[in-house]
């Protein structure tokens, strides 16, 4: 017994070593410290850094660096910067990447102008000591970005910026690094610049042109095996890291541009995006803020005045140098205040760039002790005002954004929608629940109606049942993304009346709907329920053809016939297609007239959608085909069109949708039918649907009839 509390007292002994109890203790201070300080209004990045420092081996000595906490440290590094290029919005970035390089330039030039006079005149450090110290200044690591992530800020325009701009000074500040210590050592040469820019372009080429089309591929060919596609983006990440590495960068630069070379293929809102958010944020990057906060050696501030005035100097002109890049940038674009703030607490907190910078510099005896020990503390002071600030910052702007909704009433108005999904065939309900989930307004309580109608036979009950049994499988897929996934299946005498019933039932806003399929005279008759679904009811439908994964598209091109702004659901069809081009980081190219571009750039302009979009003339309905001469492969084609007695009908929509399956096969291709206004409403009844596509094929009928009757007529008279 006295050997086992011998034993028992060991695996206590601190350091503790046993690397499970290392593990259970760290998992549970990610557990509880968030808790615990959010009852006192202390963001959980803070907690976490504080509890590094307790439990440092400058605190309570509970854990030592090894080598396994420096790995779960860099995973977590790589984790944020990563996620930072994945959720960067693309088109907000591309039509704001000149305002990007001037927050950059600001973030990089200010604080470097205020550190060298500081560093070379008040604290006497010599020429290539004061230019280091000030480039770290300049430096700057996205540790509060989960925080705009967490509250849904990350696709605000000050954001964007913010991580353009990081990754502009972190670039810069690392060549300056390597251009200081070759200068240091005597090995800045032709040969130094050859080889850095040669391999800098490589690097680009393989994270832009080689890695897009492999995941592409990747995904594309192993569609199912959604647990592999996580385990392809963690192994690209950290390819990138090192091919950054090997290339002379940091791998946080490698990181960034892994999430920037994968950001079109993870829609937002996808199950893969979840997955990636939930373990980084609930592990990874936790562990590299308790690792930040080991650091930290608190003792330093009773070393004597000298190290006191090094710490204040470095932390007040880190600080104040981040303030006047963002008061500057604010001053320049018209920013608010809370997007001020919020581009100050992103880039003010100094990291692992900083640390690079100063060990380097200390290995290479440029800078002393007293630089190593303030930056440390400096490391602690700027990561819990980056976070204070920013989740201060970030909360206003939801409020702000909040407030401004009395303008976007309207807008906002179907905050409760209802997507019902229709299934004939269990083959193509992935890809459509996909679109629905995509397309999704996140606010809205109603979950996606998934929907199969039995025909009231004998079977019915027996039917229903597997009905059910086929579709619970993707109630779990659609948790994978955090979308509530309902199924309803119904009893009905065809499955047209069944969908226009429950469609009322549930007061659906939006009816996804899977392509019809005629490929003979039967499939005729069974296409033609589309017909009484789209005459009795009106709710805005969209009927899918989706052969190909939506993350291969490059555009989304549109065609809108006249008056279609007049339609009811011009606005909802218009939104959903922005917010799908928004998940997918696609611009939209939009053939229209001119009534109806001026309508749709007055709603972008008043729904502030960042989503990029060109619009072109068109007219010439009867020659619709003239489009093919714009549509690519990787184009996904959305037909506007319209039920008949809608404001924009026209007689040319009609034959449209066979055309389009036969001119645009290569493509996905969406038919919209948008809601109309009340006074076009059709009030047929349920017995009309069951009827309708029996007549047609009894005309049909008659009509071969009477042409095999004429044949043999002529045949006859020959």
């Amino acid at each position: 017994m006295t050997d086992f509390f011998r034993h028992f007292l060991d695996e206590f002994e601190l350091p503790l070593q046993n690397p499970v109890l290392i593990l259970s203790l760290l998992l549970f201070i990610i557990l509880l410290s968030p808790i615990l300080l959010r009852k006192i209004n202390i963001p959980g990045i803070v907690g976490l850094i504080i509890a590094g420092v307790i439990i440092g081996p400058y605190g309570f000595n509970i854990l030592e660096s090894s080598s396994s906490i420096d790995l779960f440290s860099t995973i977590g590094l790589l984790y944020i910067m990563f996620i930072a290029g994945l959720e960067l919005d693309l088109n907000e970035f591309k039509s704001n990447r000149n305002k990007s390089l001037l927050f950059g330039f600001f973030t990089f030039a200010f604080p470097l102008g205020i550190g060298f006079p500081v560093c070379h005149y008040l604290l006497g450090y010599d020429t290539n000591a004061s230019l280091l110290i000030s480039s770290m200044f300049a430096t700057h690591t996205l540790v509060s970005y989960p925080i705009v992530s967490k509250l849904g800020v990350s696709k605000n325009q000050a954001v964007a910026i913010t991580v353009g701009g990081t990754i502009l000074t972190d670039t810069a500040v690392l060549t300056l690094l390597a251009v200081i210590v070759g200068k240091s050592q005597g090995g800045l040469n032709s040969d130094f610049w050859i080889r850095l820019g040669v391999s800098f372009v490589i690097f680009l080429a393989i994270m832009f042109l080689i890695i897009p089309r492999i995941a592409k591929w990747f995904f594309q060919k192993l569609e199912s095996e959604k647990h592999s596609h996580y385990i392809f983006v963690l192994s690209t990440v950290f390819f990138a890291a090192f091919l950054a590495e090997v290339a002379g960068l940091e791998p946080i630069i490698g990181a960034f541009f892994a999430g920037l070379a994968l950001n079109r293929l993870i829609p937002r809102s996808s199950a893969l995006m979840n997955r990636i958010e939930f373990i980084g944020n609930s592990l990874f990057i936790p562990f590299f803020l308790i690792s930040v906060g080991m650091l930290v050696d608190v003792s330093v501030l009773l070393k004597g005045p000298t190290a006191l005035i090094v710490i204040v100097t470095l932390s007040v002109v880190a600080l104040f140098g981040k303030w006047v890049a963002a008061l500057f940038t604010q001053i320049i674009f018209g920013y608010s205040k809370a997007q001020r703030q919020l581009i100050f607490g992103l880039s003010s907190s100094h990291a692992a760039a900083t640390l690079a910078v100063i060990l380097v510099g200390y290995k290479a005896n440029i800078l002393d002790e007293n630089i190593l020990n303030g930056t440390i503390i400096l490391i602690l002071i700027t990561c819990l005002v980056s976070s204070f600030v920013t989740e201060k910052a970030a909360k206003q702007m939801v409020v702000e954004s909040e407030n401004d909704s009395k303008d976007l009433e309207k807008l906002n108005s179907n905050r409760n929608e209802h997507i019902l999904l229709p299934i004939a065939n269990f083959s193509n309900i992935e890809k459509l629940l996909e679109f629905a989930v995509l397309i999704k307004d996140k606010k809205s309580v109603n979950p996606v109606s998934i929907l199969s109608v039995v025909s009231d036979n004998q079977e019915a009950e027996i039917n229903i049942l597997k009905a059910r049994n086929e579709l619970e499988k993707f109630v779990i897929e659609g948790s994978a993304s955090e979308t509530k996934v309902d199924v309803i299946t119904t009893i009905d005498h065809n499955f047209a009346s069944g969908i226009v019933r429950i469609s009322r039932e549930i007061m659906a806003d939006i009816v996804i709907l899977g392509w019809p399929r005629r490929a003979g005279f039967i499939e005729k008759l069974i296409g033609d329920k589309f017909r009484g679904i789209l005459s009795n009811t009106d709710k805005t439908t969209f009927i899918c053809s989706m052969e190909k994964p939506l993350v291969s598209h490059k555009r989304i091109l549109i065609a809108a016939p006249p008056l279609a702004e007049h339609e009811k659901g011009f606005e909802i069809w218009l939104k959903k297609i922005a917010k799908l081009a928004s998940e997918l980081s696609v611009p939209i190219v939009l053939f229209c007239n001119r009534a109806t571009e001026n309508a749709v750039r007055k709603y972008f302009k008043k729904a502030k959608l960042s989503v990029s979009i060109t619009i072109n003339p068109f007219v010439d309905w009867e020659d619709f085909l003239v489009l093919s001469r714009y549509i690519y492969e990787d184009d996904l084609f959305i037909l506007v069109s319209a039920r008949k007695g809608a404001t924009s009908y026209i007689g040319a929509l009609e034959q449209l949708p066979s055309k389009i399956e036969k001119y645009f096969a290569t493509n996905n291709r969406i038919i919209v039918y948008p809601q109309r206004l009340a006074n076009n409403v059709t009030t047929e009844h349920y017995a009309d649907i069951t009827s309708e596509p029996l007549n047609k094929g009894i005309e049909a009928v008659q009509k071969i009839g009477k042409g095999i009757g004429s044949l043999f007529k002529n045949k006859d008279t020959e």
